[in-house]
């Protein structure tokens, strides 16, 4: 009888990921990740590409702060809570616990 083989390695067709098999265990027992995929051309396009989504970032930042310094945030969750508040107080039934919805 011809001896089985400690394992064999497989290369995924779609992402080129290496898996190795156990025959044994009819089990992946190692995985090797695809080598990474370059998105951009050269490095300067790369250099591009970051500082672009830096400034993206900053500007939604400067924004959301802009936002927050105008007060309206502040009023929303005040008047949201206040809503809750009063809808817990009209409602008899107290609230549920978490073993009763079991």
């Amino acid at each position: 009888m011809p001896a089985t083989p400690k394992s064999i390695t497989v290369e995924c067709p779609c992402c080129q990921a290496k898996l190795t098999i156990d025959p044994e265990l009819a089990a992946v027992v190692a995985h090797e990740p695809p080598p990474a995929k370059r998105t951009v051309g050269d490095l300067g396009a790369a250099f591009d590409v970051l500082t672009k989504k830096s400034a993206e970032r900053e500007e939604r930042f400067r924004q959301q702060m802009a936002a927050e310094a105008g007060g309206q945030k502040g009023k929303v969750l005040d008047r949201k809570f206040q809503e809750g508040l009063k809808k817990a107080k009209d409602s008899p039934d107290p609230p549920k616990r978490p073993f009763d919805y079991e």
